[in-house]
């Protein structure tokens, strides 16, 4: 039962409770400009006011109206030109001050006349209610303003007269990623031109009617710097297509059509809530939107709290709640807002952040401070979380459950107590909370309590009850508020869907069921050196497959003082980072326990000894955690101490520092197991892994909950996870970074299907599995049937059709049309490729010769460099709006210059008289992205090799005098000084 009934509730939720798709559907529209018609026609009956300005200086001239009716103030000439150039339109002002403007700075003051100051909001922040809502299309911005081309944007929204949403529309049946392509290049080409009003947008909106999407401009304005530096970067970062968010409701139904988008995104107190209230512009100067379910989230919470205050339930159970989305759905951002927009109520005097792990505590002070600087306190000890508590201009403090619970035996009659203070508890599933949350139950008096979590408790996942009143996560704090499931966040693509491997190991089915049989035997045969020998020759034999390492690579933007930031006190070494190029992924190995951890790394050394071309960057870390057989009941993984290693027994504590030397050899750091310095190597560790410097890490339960590294991708796993343990875990592994990393690899050599099977239906729902579990190796390869009953086509389906429709042999694919289906073919082929390549069976399946695919991917480039001169040229304005091309996918399957050396060196072996040599070599050339651009340098070597005796050497020296008669010419032609141009290279 909720603990409030409630009667009746405001219409006036950001996010609807539930939507009804309408009748009419947008498909009813074929043409973009009859979609435009009644996009337009829906904003106006919901109370827009629609203006016909296709100009500049219409566009002006109705700002400033706008504003002077927002102020109740009329400018003079004199004040508005004023006003206009210093504020409003600053040539030195970028996108990021524009959106400073409005996201802090709304109110501007201005030089009146006389002298005095006058206040002029831009926006009112407060009563949203007060802004001023039109709409207009068809804006054209032209040369004569200075844009490169002439532009035509389709449809604009107005607050206050300030262009703050652009929508972009396509006829029905267009990919709307041609709609984000569009929006890029106007960034490019002409939203800064003229007065830059454009640059003011906040939101930008795709749609082709059936399909419609959101996001902030830091996405577009990142993904034009991108662009800007696309000569080195080809990796997605947070800033691509794969980045935008759909609407949904508050039961994360998506809402994709363009009529039900426009009555729910654009009504107007969901729109101006987004503005003022749901962006985040943080201290890196990226504005965030926040998706539909952190916002439904937010805004429950903050309404139980107002519920709550009205009927005095604050100090009760009634007065609270949980949320429950799904790991990595972005939590830190909704408790961040949460917190931020409660502690901002006139009765509440504290809002408590609280974790349950000093390196979380850590974490989140980071991401707070990245929201916004010093919005939050953290606090190193209990005395200074009593000063924060006592000074009333800390407002939000981030604090470790342990070092709450110990000022409230220290401090017993606190004035703290009696203050109306908001609670929120992170990963409020962990089983450690019965005796510290009662204290501080019983401790405050006018608390308000909500929760978040991955994985609630629920009575099927409980385990062993330690304090009966604060059984499951609903006993613990009442109400669940919101829900956003795995499944949720895989469909809406915030997180990847797992693909699961059982590597059996043993003959006899020796591995665990669910019955709890823990006799020694099979302990002991978990650990028999011949299984470990296999397990890690596996991990080795296939480390490469599982991670893409050597096999592709992105653009990453990696950490270069690790040691520094891990040993110095939090913050006080600022951290430098830089982009470098990264090759495959990293990976974690749980591991059933401490002995386990040892032989395993024993293993590892001798393995890598043994053979040097196996070689990986392997660490252990471990602290004390209670054998995973006393206390599997619940699943909850065992929290160990990332501080102290004082309760392990000595042979486990010797073994962790002989590993650790390991380590300090290997990364010149200087670290061991005593409580200061181990702290630090656990700092070091976490930090490393995230920069993907270390390939295996071997962990008992360390890293398993809580922590978030988008370069890992794979987790071998040794041990019986289940329930939250098992997800939280697995869930290591799913992050977004960038279109190689399709899913989380998860590799189990031990028999867990039936938990994995129990632990997605309880916490996705029972269907899940389809959703979160990637298909099989058969399914791709041959075809299968989706979800919705849609025949994918399979690898097979789609060589066919490539040989068939685009035979090697034929010539150049003449016509718009067909190089379009090429494009999209191949590129189908490419994205099939990059999901089939981490199966075994794929090795020798491959319907196409290495030959073969080099000639379609030289052909794939060449359309590709022959429609970007078409657009660099203005042949064309939107060819390829219609075109995605897989940039990221060809580099995967990149031949490089070693590849080419020994082609090189074959020819050379052969007197040179071995043409056909010379052909494999143009080709390989010419599909290789990275090496058309070294054509001309390949072929005069190539040309000069007869003289050559070492092919390698001769190449190195060849290069380095190719690249010193250029420079002489640079330093020539541009008249450089010699010795200054060589020292600055």
């Amino acid at each position: 039962m909720p603990y409030f009934n409630v009667v009746a509730q405001t219409s006036e939720n950001t996010v609807v409770t539930e939507y009804e798709p309408v009748r009419a559907r947008s498909d009813s529209f074929q043409s973009e400009a009859a979609l435009e018609k009644e996009f337009i026609r829906l904003l106006c009956e919901q109370g827009y006011e629609y203006l016909t300005i296709h100009s500049e200086k219409e566009l002006i001239a109705n700002l400033r109206r706008q504003l002077e009716t927002l102020n109740n103030y009329t400018f003079s000439e004199d004040e508005w030109n004023r006003f206009f150039s210093d504020c409003i339109s600053n040539a030195n002002d970028s996108i990021v001050e524009k959106t400073r403007k409005i996201q802090e700075d709304n109110v501007q003051a201005m030089r009146r006349d006389d002298n005095m100051t006058q206040n002029i909001a831009l926006i009112d922040r407060k009563n949203i209610h007060n802004n001023r809502l039109q709409v207009i299309n068809q804006y054209v911005i032209g040369t004569d303003e200075g844009a490169k081309h002439d532009n035509r944007y389709d449809v604009t929204i107005l607050v206050n007269g300030f262009p703050l949403v652009h929508i972009e529309l396509k006829r029905r049946g267009v990919p709307i990623r041609e709609a984000f392509n569009q929006i890029d290049r106007y960034q490019r080409d002409s939203f800064w031109a003229g007065c830059g009003l454009y640059e003011y947008v906040q939101l930008f909106v795709i749609s082709n009617g059936t399909s419609t999407k959101y996001y902030s401009n830091s996405t577009r304005f990142n993904a034009i710097k991108d662009a800007g530096a696309a000569k080195t970067k080809k990796g997605k970062t947070s800033n691509s297509f794969e980045f935008t968010s759909y609407w949904a409701d508050a039961n994360n139904r998506v809402i994709p059509d363009l009529i039900d988008f426009t009555k729910t995104f654009f009504a107007r107190h969901a729109l101006l809530n987004i503005i003022t209230k749901y962006c985040v512009f943080t201290s890196e100067n990226m504005l965030m939107v926040m998706r539909p379910y952190q916002i439904t989230a937010t805004e429950r919470i903050l309404n139980r709290i107002d519920i709550a205050h009205n009927y005095k339930k604050y100090g009760d159970i009634a007065g609270g709640g949980y949320i429950w989305h799904t790991t990595g759905s972005g939590k830190t951002l909704t408790s961040f807002k949460t917190a931020r927009l409660a502690s901002s109520l006139p009765y509440i005097d504290k809002v408590l952040f609280v974790v349950d792990r000093k390196d979380l505590d850590y974490q989140t002070m980071k991401e707070y401070d990245r929201f916004e600087k010093d919005s939050a306190n953290s606090n190193s000890s209990t005395k200074i979380l009593e000063k924060q508590l006592r000074d009333s201009k800390s407002n939000i403090i981030i604090t470790t459950i342990q070092k709450l619970s110990s000022f409230i035996k220290k401090f017993k009659d606190h004035a703290v107590y009696n203050k109306q203070v908001v609670i929120i508890f992170d990963e409020c599933h962990r089983s450690q909370f019965g005796d510290m949350h009662q204290a501080i139950v019983d401790s405050f008096k006018k608390y308000y309590m909500f929760g978040f979590t991955g994985t609630p408790i629920f009575p099927a996942n409980a385990g062993a009850v330690r304090n009966p009143k604060f059984f499951t996560t609903e006993q613990t704090f009442g109400d669940q508020l919101h829900t956003y499931t795995i499944v949720d966040a895989i469909n809406d693509k915030n997180v990847l869907p797992f693909r699961v491997d059982y590597i059996k190991t043993m003959d006899i089915d020796a591995d665990i069921d669910d019955e709890q049989v823990w006799d020694i035997d099979r302990k002991k045969a978990f650990e028999a050196p011949e299984r470990i020998t296999l397990v890690t020759k596996y991990i080795l034999d296939h480390f490469d497959q599982k991670t893409y390492r050597g096999d592709k690579s992105y653009i990453y933007n990696t950490l270069t003082n690790i040691s520094e930031v891990a040993s110095a006190e939090r913050g006080k070494v600022e951290e430098v980072k830089q982009k470098q190029r990264l090759s495959g992924f990293n990976s974690i190995f749980a591991v059933a326990s401490v002995p386990m951890a040892k032989l395993y790394y024993d293993e590892f050394r001798k393995q890598m000894n043994a053979d040097p071309t196996k070689q990986l960057k392997v660490a252990v870390i471990y602290s004390y955690a209670a054998n995973e057989e006393e206390g599997d009941g619940d699943g909850i993984l065992g929290e160990e101490n990332s501080e102290d290693t004082s309760a392990l027994d000595q042979t486990a504590r010797d073994f962790l520092d002989s590993a650790i030397l390991d380590y300090n050899v290997m990364f010149h750091t200087n670290y061991d197991t005593s409580s200061d310095k181990f702290q630090n190597y656990y700092k070091d560790v976490s930090l490393r892994m995230k920069n993907k410097e270390l390939d295996v890490l071997i962990v008992v339960n360390m890293f398993l909950t809580g922590f978030d590294a988008t370069t890992l991708n794979t987790l071998w796993v040794d041990k019986n996870l289940k329930m939250h343990g098992l997800i939280q875990a697995f869930s290591r592994t799913n992050r977004i970074l960038n279109s190689i990393k399709t899913y989380g690899n998860i590799v189990c050599f031990r028999n867990l299907q039936k938990r994995v099977d129990a632990a997605i239906s309880l916490f996705g729902d029972k269907n899940a599995g389809g959703i979160v579990l990637m298909k099989s190796f058969k399914d791709y390869y041959y075809g299968y049937e989706s979800v919705d009953g849609k025949a994918m086509p399979g690898y097979v389906d789609l060589i066919e059709n490539l040989t068939n429709k685009f035979p090697v042999a034929d010539p150049p694919i003449v016509g718009e049309q067909n190089q379009k289906d090429f494009i999209a073919l191949f590129g189908s082929i490419l994205r099939m490729r990059n999901l089939l390549v981490s199966f075994d069976d794929f090795a020798g399946n491959q319907l196409i010769s290495e030959r073969d695919l080099q000639d379609y991917l030289g052909r794939y480039q060449d359309l590709r460099d022959e429609w970007k001169r078409k657009r660099e040229n203005g042949d064309s304005t939107d060819i390829t709006d219609d075109i995605v091309f897989e940039l990221e996918l060809i580099k995967q399957i990149e031949i490089n210059i070693d590849y080419i050396l020994m082609l090189v060196k074959k020819y050379h072996d052969s007197h040179c008289e071995d043409k056909e040599v010379l052909i494999t070599i143009k080709k390989a050339v010419e599909s290789s992205p990275e090496l058309r651009s070294k054509k001309a340098l390949i072929e005069n070597f190539i040309e000069g090799i007869n003289d050559v005796d070492d092919v390698m050497n001769g190449w190195r020296d060849f290069v380095v005098e190719e690249r010193e008669k250029d420079l002489e010419d640079i330093i020539q032609q541009e008249k450089l000084k010699p010795e200054e141009t060589r020292k600055f290279l």
